[in-house]
C-alpha cells in the first residue's frame, strides 16, 4: 500500500476551527519508503501563531473554572475515541514516518495510556492542609493551572510524545498549544481531529503545524507560560536557554547515547533479541534506543557472532507490508547522515561487520533506506561511539568488568538510559544504584516509563526539573500556592 493519489492539505487548528496558513511557501510531507508526497501545508507564520496563542489566551479563564471533573470526562472521551481510531491513526503514523505498523499502534497506545492517567487530576491536584499551623492559623496548599502552555514535538513518535504533555496540561485546567513536527504533521492532525469530535472548547487545545520560526514565535510571546520540548541536545540547550530568558517554566528531554550492558552470567538468548529490538526498532530513531553494547569480559565474540546473525536475519522494508521489521529513516537526509556516521566509525578503527548503507529493497527504489549496521571492535574514545548517531547503527565496545563498563555510561556526557544484563542480583543492583542515567532497564533494552512514572533523562539529555508524565506532569503544568489564615 501506497499513498493516496492526491495529497492531503493540512491546516492549523486555531479556536476550534481548522484554518490553513496563508503565507509562506508551500512544504511536502513525503513517505519515506516511496519518497512520494502524502500531504502539504504551509507552516505557521508569526501572525497565525500569535492568533492561536491569543484564541488560547482567551479560553483559559473559562476553562480554569471548569471542575477538574468535567475536565476529564472530554479527556475520557477522548481517549474512547483514540480507542476506536487507533488502527487508523497507526496507519497514518506509518505512511508519514516509516516505522511498522506494530511500532506504531504501540506507540498510540504508550500515548493513550498518558490520557488515562491524566483523568486522575481530581486526587493528582489536590493540596495538603495543615490545622493550626500556629496559634488560631491554618496554612494549606493548592495547585492551580498556569495559563497557556506549548510543546514541540519531534519527528520520532508523533502521536506519543505530544500526548506525553497535553492531557496533563489540560486536565489541570491549562489551554494547550501543540506544534507538530513540519517532518510529520498528518498524525497530529489526526489526533486533533478526535479533540474537535471530542467537544473540547475552542481555544482549550490548539494545533499548529512549523519549523524554527513557529517555535521562536511560541516560545518568545508573552502568554505562554511553560513550554516542553523533545528533540536534539543542540537545539533543547536553545530552547531551555530562551524559554528561561523569556521567564518560562522549561523542560526539555534531548539527546541520548545510551549503552547496553552484557555480563557474561546473562541470557544471551534473551539479551540478543532484546539488545537488537532495542537498537533497530524504529530504525534507531528514539531517544531510548541501545546504540552501544558494552560487552564485560569474555562473553564478547560469543554476543558479537549472536548480534550480527540476529541483525542479518531482519527484514527491512515499507512498514505496511508484511512480515517487515524495520522501516525506513525519516528524510533522505538522515538517511546521507547516518551513512556518513558508518564512514566515520571505520576510519576511527571500528570494522564494519553488517554495512546497511546501499541498501536496496525490491519495490521500493526511492525509498530512504539504511539497513541494520554492526560496529565492531569500537572503542570508548570513538566518536561513533560516543555521540548520538539516530539510526540503525550498533557500536561494540569491550570493557574488563562491571566497573569499567560502569564508568564508560558514567564517563558519556548523555544520560538519558542504560540497560544492564545479568543473572546476578548483586550486579543489577550496583549497576541501578551508580549508573547516571535516568530511565535504569535491568534485563529490559526499552527502558520506557509507564505513564504513571516520570520519564527520567540527565546530564546533556534532559534540562529542567519536572520530567514529563506522572506525578511530574500534574505538577509541571501546575503552580503551587500557599495560603497562611486566621480568622478573628
Amino acid at each position: 500500500m501506497t499513498a493516496e493519489s492526491a495529497p492531503q492539505a493540512l491546516s492549523n487548528y486555531v479556536n476550534g476551527q481548522w484554518t490553513p496558513c496563508r503565507s509562506g511557501d508551500e512544504a511536502e510531507v513525503r513517505n519515506p519508503a516511496t519518497d512520494e508526497v502524502l500531504a502539504t501545508y504551509r507552516p505557521a507564520d508569526t501572525k497565525v501563531t500569535s492568533e492561536v496563542i491569543e484564541s488560547a489566551a482567551a479560553s483559559f479563564s473559562a476553562w480554569r473554572a471548569t471542575p477538574p471533573l468535567e475536565r476529564a470526562r472530554l479527556l475520557m472521551k477522548l481517549k474512547g475515541l483514540l480507542d476506536a481510531h487507533h488502527a487508523e491513526i497507526a496507519k497514518v503514523l506509518s505512511l508519514e514516518h516509516g516505522k511498522t505498523y506494530r511500532e506504531a499502534r504501540l506507540e498510540v497506545e504508550r500515548g493513550i495510556e498518558n490520557i488515562e492517567v491524566a483523568c486522575s487530576v481530581t486526587t493528582m491536584m489536590q493540596g495538603d492542609f495543615l490545622e493550626d499551623a500556629a496559634e488560631g492559623i491554618d496554612e494549606y496548599a493548592i495547585r492551580q493551572p498556569l495559563g497557556v502552555c506549548a510543546s514541540l514535538n519531534p519527528f520520532n513518535f508523533p502521536a506519543m510524545i505530544p500526548l506525553w504533555s497535553l492531557p496533563y496540561a489540560l486536565a489541570c485546567g491549562n489551554c494547550m498549544i501543540v506544534k507538530a513536527s513540519p517532518r510529520v504533521p498528518m498524525t497530529a492532525s489526526k489526533i486533533f481531529e478526535l479533540i474537535d469530535q471530542a467537544g473540547f472548547p475552542p481555544g482549550v487545545a490548539s494545533l499548529v503545524i512549523g519549523g524554527a520560526e513557529t517555535g521562536e514565535a511560541i516560545i518568545s510571546h508573552p502568554n505562554i507560560k511553560a513550554i516542553t520540548f523533545v528533540g536534539s541536545t543542540a537545539v533543547g540547550k536553545i530552547v531551555y536557554e530562551q524559554s528561561a530568558r523569556h521567564g518560562k517554566r522549561v523542560q526539555c528531554g534531548a539527546g541520548a547515547k545510551n549503552y547496553g550492558v552484557v555480563m557474561s552470567d546473562a541470557n544471551l538468548d534473551k539479551a540478543v533479541s532484546n539488545l537488537i529490538a532495542s537498537a533497530m526498532g524504529c530504525a534507531g530513531q528514539r531517544c531510548l534506543a541501545l546504540a552501544g553494547v558494552i560487552a564485560v569480559g569474555d562473553v564478547y565474540e560469543k554476543l558479537r557472532d549472536r548480534l550480527l546473525a540476529a541483525a542479518k536475519g531482519l527484514k527491512v522494508g515499507f512498514a505496511l507490508d508484511e512480515g517487515v521489521q524495520m522501516g525506513p529513516v525519516i528524510t533522505r537526509e538522515a538517511q546521507h547522515r547516518i551513512e556518513g556516521w558508518i564512514q566515520k566509525g571505520a576510519a576511527e578503527g571500528a570494522k564494519v561487520l553488517l554495512d546497511g548503507r546501499g541498501l536496496a529493497v525490491d519495490g521500493y527504489p526511492d525509498g530512504y533506506w539504511v539497513g541494520p549496521t554492526l560496529l565492531d571492535g569500537c572503542e570508548p574514545e570513538m566518536k561513533v561511539a560516543t555521540e548520538e548517531i539516530f539510526g540503525p547503527v550498533l557500536c561494540m565496545v569491550r570493557a574488563k568488568d562491571l566497573d569499567e563498563a560502569i564508568g564508560m555510561v558514567n564517563t558519556s556526557r548523555y544520560g538519558n538510559a542504560a540497560a544492564l544484563y545479568t543473572s546476578s542480583g548483586a550486579a543489577a543492583r550496583k549497576f541501578r544504584y551508580e549508573a547516571n542515567a535516568g530511565n535504569i532497564g535491568i534485563n529490559i533494552g526499552v527502558a520506557a516509563p509507564m505513564a504513571y512514572f516520570h520519564f527520567g533523562g540527565q546530564k546533556d539529555s534532559f534540562f529542567g526539573v519536572l520530567h514529563v508524565q506522572g506525578r511530574d506532569g500534574f505538577e509541571f503544568f501546575t503552580d503551587a500556592k500557599v495560603c497562611v489564615e486566621r480568622w478573628y
